[in-house]
Parts: structure tokens; C-alpha cells; sequence
């Protein structure tokens, strides 16, 4: 069966080699070939006493994206999910998402979204994550090449396909501001 995006008409599922999918010289996943395009899950330590700020942040996300549905959108996301979960080490905190855009862009457009909304980012309540991210894009990148995840399966219902085709196909009202 034909992969990669000319058979994006047909469910498409792929078991990637065990890479990191992390070029040095780019700074996120080479997972364009793969059916959710580009995704990456990072994982990471929750700061000690910091599990009631993630579950705040992800209320306040709820609440901003309740008030202003196109708030997430220089991330072109398709799915989002934010998991705690306890280890023998500690609370620990998974990442998941797929979007349109290649990872090398996400970590500048995250910053760009965090900033513009007067977030706190999430990812300041984790382990290793950068004091000055807020100015400091390369550590941004850097720490999420050193707790991304690479996934050994991917399944797309609607593989290659942006988050903007499949609304269209499904013929779902536009939910960008014009």
C-alpha cells in the first residue's frame, strides 16, 4: 500500500524505526512522513508541589479557548493531550500533540501564543525546563529535544491531512477569525 501523503485518502498506520527522529540541525521530530504528520510527545518531571498549577493551567486554557476558540491557532493544532501521572520517582507530566506545522516551528509559535495570552507556559512547572524561556528560544527547543518521546506506532484516520482539509471535508463552519 502507498504511503506519505499521495494516499492520504486512506487510513494509514506505520511502526517508524527506533530513531529519535531528531535531526542536530533542525530543532524538532522529522515526523512528516509518518500518518499524524507532526506530532511529539514530551515527557517530564512535575517541580515538586506543583501538580494543583498544571491542573490550574489546564483549566485556564479551557476557560480562554471557551472564550476565544481561535486562541490556540498559530499552533495549528489537531489534538492536544496533557496526562499526570505518578512514578516511583515522582508526578510526572506527558505532553502529546499533532499538529500542521513541523515541530521546528512549534516551539516559537508556543512562545509567541504563551506571551500574546499572558500565560505562564505549562511546561514552567516541569523539570529542566529553561528560567529565561520567555527570551530564550534555543533552551525552549533544546528541552523539548531532550524529553521528547518518539512514538513506535501512528495511526491516521485521515493521514497527511491538515486540520484545515478534514473541517472542509467534513463540511464543519470555519472556526478562524477572518
Amino acid at each position: 500500500m502507498p504511503k506519505g501523503p499521495e494516499s492520504s485518502s486512506l487510513p494509514a498506520a506505520m511502526a517508524p524505526a527506533n530513531q529519535a527522529f531528531f535531526r542536530p540541525a533542525e530543532s524538532g521530530p522529522d515526523s512528516a512522513s509518518l500518518p499524524n504528520c507532526y506530532g511529539f510527545s514530551v515527557l517530564a518531571k512535575v517541580k515538586s508541589g506543583r501538580e494543583e498549577a498544571v491542573r490550574a493551567y489546564g483549566r485556564t486554557i479551557e476557560e480562554e479557548v471557551d472564550q476565544n476558540p481561535c486562541l490556540p491557532e498559530p499552533l495549528r493544532l489537531h489534538y492536544l493531550r496533557w496526562i499526570l501521572f505518578q512514578t516511583a520517582s515522582g508526578l510526572h507530566f506527558l505532553f502529546q500533540g499533532i499538529f500542521d506545522i513541523g515541530a521546528g516551528a512549534y516551539p516559537q509559535d508556543a512562545l509567541t501564543l504563551f506571551v500574546r495570552t499572558g500565560f505562564a507556559a505549562i511546561f514552567a512547572n516541569l523539570e529542566g525546563w529553561p528560567d529565561d524561556w520567555q527570551t530564550n528560544p534555543v533552551a525552549v527547543i533544546e528541552f523539548f529535544r531532550d524529553h521528547h518521546c518518539p512514538s513506535f506506532l501512528e495511526y491516521g484516520e485521515y493521514p497527511h491531512m491538515s486540520e484545515e482539509e478534514v473541517m472542509t471535508a467534513l463540511g464543519a463552519p470555519a472556526t478562524k477569525q477572518q
